[in-house]
């Protein structure tokens, strides 16, 4: 029971220092904090689930709801602070009340006619956290926190996490920093609600996704508002200032001249939801004529409390420029008017219906006027005397005879209406087939059957043709319908047009995907479910099958499932080295015993070497360090260029391998024991930090150069041992190159084959022989290197269970003798991260060691000495413009960063800092086997299906690359690794069907 209560309390203490720190990042970032800042709001949250924990009842009340105000009551009763926090929180929400109870017409001619007694605006989740809110804003918290630590017998039980005596002033000393800062109410250009955190925007997706998607595959034109620019960072008054500039725009101003407008016009912007009452409006502007329709919940062009829903509601708002309008239908139906426009590419428009009366031929009137003198309605309307304008009175054909309507009783009248809108450029009557051309059916399609046809009456014999080119010769009238059948036969032939133009696109597309994409998959697929299903992956019991009878178990059959499925945890230890190289698949047990063998006696060989070149490394800068020490102490004046360099070789050896104790001798140290350095001079932060990963020659130069002006011009200021002289004579006898592995050295493993290396006496005195046989270039560069594996082993994963002390030291060994062996690369930053994971599942070093060398031959080259990570950019952007072009062209929008960048980390360390532990050994073996399986490049697929996982929402965002590696930040190991490997599986098979074109 106390280690399950423990852990919740560590877990309480846990979250705080989570939010803390992301508080904190804040304000650092942005030199201030907003006091509705989701952080603020989630920080909240968390301290109070730790006043929470384990309250007394009779301290949090028996019959109130709100424990959080029931402890902070009682405690205002005894302390002064507390009580000040409960007076300001309950005029908060007096005057949150009061805000409520208004009439909302009041609200805005309140916010015009007063700007000094405004009341406070507090979200949902503010008021649900707001006493702690107010206790933090008011820089109190802590020390209310401390105070119920101090008292906490009063409130809690013993078991409580306030109670603890090491916990509960933990909380409080957390609290101090975020009481601290300064909070500001000014809405700003980066103002929180347009950058919220990583899980803010996932939750966010969660909740609303499902909403904000359109089941139509024309996507209607949405409102002109953007309510996020490039970066998210748009303020909430910007978007209210643009909210209300767009509604004063449907009235009459300077630009456009509104020659329509009427309210409760109802639109079904969806099937599944009801009709929505809003303002239609006809805009005419010098060049332009624009349809707008407008929700009533959006006409008062503030936002109110709801802005979820007004936002959706914009989502409705219609902006139909007419000059993308060809026809209008108009159905009467139960004595309501209903408009529909139809668009040049045959989609219609959501129905607007109108209310009862003669709006809708109001409408059309004004359109007609608006449309004048370059367009018109056909048919026109008609003029009445004392009515104005009518519906035209349109003849109805039967086979026998044509009547007309107004002859006809009333019941009978037509109540469905067609008008299209033309721009002939001249009078419709003169220039009929100039009228045609422009709808788009071509100027000589129909020129000869209008040769011999003027206006006049219709005639029987016209309507009685099958076609609407069966025009007999003797008819002297153009038929009725003539245009409306031209319309859709001109329809049918831009549909079959597309289609075909669209079937060669797809034609080019494809090739261009063989020819740029078809060396990133293997072209043969290998399915999932053949010969059996690969979904459980790798088993213990298919392991073990395959261990009793090697011959019959394929290496691609168990890649495959590898692939689908991963490796069993119990049998990774096995099932790696294999994965890696280090096994092949079909070995006998006496042939991968041979192989451990060998590479048992080249790893101790190696652990030798660079351990005897160790000693020398760190008695030359014992000697070196002392001796410049000594130089300083006796006042001596030392030119300006070698101090400076012997201060810069001095910061090397200062940070990690200078022991406090200078007069000790090497002999006499432990081996294995630390050494503390030495405080290092500010500058030391400037030599090559780790962090730059870039291992290069001005690195080596800096540290040879100064050894050598130290050694040879300074020679005789310093204390010469032989060590010096030699590694000065080796410097001119094998300049530039790393000698040859000695005599002293290879005689190492030979005289203790046994043991991993010799005791210290022996590497001191192997290193006090070959000392000469080390050019100081070499030294140099072992010195930096060393110095770069101490800082990154040390802070390698130190949370993680398995690196202690003694595993460290592990870890630092295999680490240094592969970088023995690559001293032209060296060691560059990531390395170990790549190697911890090996050394969890193997716990061998020497396996480790041989696996992790298997493992740099792909890895290495997306170190800087390596040119595969442009490479990895470049199909990165091949890829996803042709897998997702939307995305990519929004990405090439706000910002461009199509050139991947964000994606540098994800590729260098195969998202080994984007996953937790456990998914990390997943992942890494599928890709191992996806070599073979269907990609060779799978980490590609994995990096495009991380942001396809989250394509929404960095679509809805409009993030740029800023908001982009922010994001990606602050999602690292929260990835659901099993859907992202599903998903770039499924690219795999896409891509490798375009190529086959299936």
């Amino acid at each position: 029971m106390s280690c399950s209560a423990d852990a919740v309390k560590d877990k309480l203490l846990w979250n705080v220092k989570k939010e803390v720190k992301q508080i904190m990042e804040e304000a650092v970032t942005r030199k201030f904090v907003h006091e509705d800042s989701s952080h603020i709001i989630a920080l909240c949250g968390v301290v109070e689930a730790c006043l929470l924990h384990m309250l007394k009842r009779r301290a949090a009340g028996f019959l109130r709801s709100d424990k959080v105000a029931a402890l902070f009551t009682k405690v205002g009763k005894t302390c002064a602070i507390a009580g000040d926090v409960c007076r300001k929180v309950q005029e908060l929400q007096q005057q949150v009340e009061s805000r409520k109870n208004q009439p909302n017409g009041q609200e805005p001619l309140k916010r015009q006619g007063s700007t000094t007694s405004k009341t406070p605006v507090l979200t949902p989740q503010a008021i649900k956290h707001i006493w702690v809110r107010t206790a933090l804003i008011e820089k109190v918290l802590d020390k209310i926190v401390q105070y119920i630590v101090d008292n906490c017998s009063k409130y809690y039980e013993k078991e409580a996490l306030l109670a603890d005596p090491v916990c509960g002033p933990i909380l409080a000393s957390l609290l101090v920093g975020p009481c601290a800062l300064e909070y500001t109410k000014l809405k700003t250009a980066d103002h929180y609600w347009t950058d919220p955190s990583a899980d803010e925007l996932v939750q966010r997706h969660r909740i609303h996704g499902a909403h904000g998607r359109q089941d139509s595959p024309s996507k209607r034109p949405a409102l002109g508002i953007r309510k996020r620019h490039s970066s998210g960072s748009t303020s909430e008054d910007r978007f209210a200032a643009s909210a209300r500039e767009y509604v004063e725009s449907l009235h009459q101003n300077s630009r456009t001249h509104l020659l329509y407008g009427k309210n409760n016009v109802l639109v079904q912007p969806k099937d599944d939801l009801e009709a929505i009452p809003g303002y239609l409006s006809l805009h005419q502007s010098a060049d332009s004529l624009t349809l707008k329709w407008t929700p009533n919940q959006l006409m008062n062009g503030t936002l109110g409390d709801s802005e979820l829903e007004k936002s959706v509601y914009w989502d409705y708002a219609l902006i139909v420029p007419l000059s993308q309008i060809v026809c209008i239908h108009c159905h009467q139906q139960q004595s309501r008017w209903t408009l529909v426009l139809v668009s040049q590419d045959g989609t219609q428009r959501p129905p607007l219906h109108f209310p009862q009366g003669g709006h809708l031929l109001a409408f059309l009137s004004c359109l007609e006027n608006g449309l004048l003198p370059r367009g018109q309605l056909e048919p026109p309307l008609w003029s009445q005397q004392g009515k104005g304008k009518v519906f035209p009175k349109l003849r109805k054909r039967n086979s026998n005879k044509s009547v007309d309507l107004e002859e006809m009783p009333a019941e009978d009248t037509s109540t469905d209406y067609v008008f299209r809108i033309i721009y002939p450029g001249h009078k419709h009557d003169n220039n009929a087939s100039e009228m045609i051309e422009m709808q788009g059916f071509g100027a000589n399609l129909l020129s000869w059957q209008l040769e011999h046809c003027s206006q006049g009456s219709s005639c029987i014999s016209c309507s009685m043709g099958s076609s609407p080119y069966d025009i007999p010769s003797c008819c002297t009238c153009i038929h009725d319908r003539t245009p409306l059948k031209m319309l859709c036969e001109s329809m049918k032939r831009q549909i079959i047009s597309r289609a075909f133009y669209g079937w060669l696109a797809h034609c080019r597309h494809l090739s261009t995907v063989r020819t740029h994409l078809s060396a990133l998959v293997n072209h043969s697929i290998v399915p999932p479910d053949r010969p059996a299903c690969a979904a459980a992956g790798l088993t213990k019991e298919l392991w073990s099958k395959y261990q009793k009878d090697r011959k019959n178990y394929k290496e691609l059959e168990l890649l495959r499932r590898v692939y689908y499925g991963g490796v069993q945890h119990e049998i990774r230890k096995e099932v790696w080295p294999f994965l890696l190289g280090h096994y092949k698949f079909g070995m006998a047990k006496k042939e991968m015993d041979q192989v451990d063998a060998d590479i048992a006696l080249r790893y101790q060989k190696v652990m030798a070497e660079w351990k005897a070149c160790e000693v020398i490394v760190k008695q030359r800068e014992k000697e070196s360090h002392s001796a410049t020490l000594a130089k300083f102490s006796s006042g001596s004046s030392i030119d300006s260029h070698v101090q400076r360099l012997i201060h810069r070789d001095s910061t090397i050896s200062n940070d990690v391998f200078i022991s406090v104790d200078e007069t000790d001798p090497v002999e006499q140290e432990p081996r294995g024991q630390e050494e503390p350095p030495l405080t290092a001079p500010p500058a030391a932060a400037e030599f090559d930090s780790p962090d730059s990963g870039l291992p290069s020659s001005r690195n080596y130069s800096v540290a040879s150069g100064a050894l050598s002006s130290i050694d040879d011009g300074q020679g005789g200021s310093f204390e010469d041992g032989p060590e010096e002289e030699g590694s000065a004579e080796g410097a001119r006898t094998g300049h530039g190159a790393r000698p040859g592995l000695l005599q002293p050295q290879d005689s190492v493993p030979e005289e203790q084959p046994g043991s991993q290396l010799g005791s210290q006496d022996c590497l001191v005195d192997v290193a006090s022989v070959c000392a000469a046989s080390y050019t100081i270039e070499l030294l140099d560069t072992v010195a930096l290197n060393l110095h770069r594996i101490d800082k990154d082993v040390q802070r390698c994963d130190r949370n993680y269970w398995y690196f202690t002390a003694e595993n460290l030291e592990k870890l630092r060994n295999v680490m240094c003798s592969y970088v023995w062996e690559h001293l032209e690369v060296g060691y560059v930053q990531g390395m170990c991260d790549l190697l911890a994971p090996l050394m969890v599942i193997l716990d061998n070093d020497q396996l480790a060691y041989s696996c992790f060398s298997h493992l740099m031959k792909r890895m290495s080259q997306n170190f800087p000495n390596g040119g595969a990570m442009d490479t990895h950019f470049a199909n990165m952007r091949s890829l996803i413009q042709i897998l997702d072009s939307e995305l990519f062209e929004l990405m090439h929008q706000n910002g461009d960063y199509t050139h991947f960048y964000f994606c540098y980390r994800w590729f260098l360390l195969d998202f080994k800092r984007e996953l937790l532990y456990e998914d990390v050994f997943t992942v890494w073996e599928v890709i191992w086997a996806a070599k073979h399986i269907s990609s060779e490049h799978f980490v590609l697929f994995i990096a495009l299906a991380l942001v396809e996982v989250y394509r929404e929402i960095i679509r809805d965002n409009n993030m740029d690359f800023t908001d982009i590696i922010k994001f990606f930040n602050e999602m690292a190991e929260h990835h659901d690794a099993a859907e992202i490997l599903r998903i770039a599986r499924d690219l795999v098979y896409k891509v490798q069907t375009l190529i086959e074109n299936k």
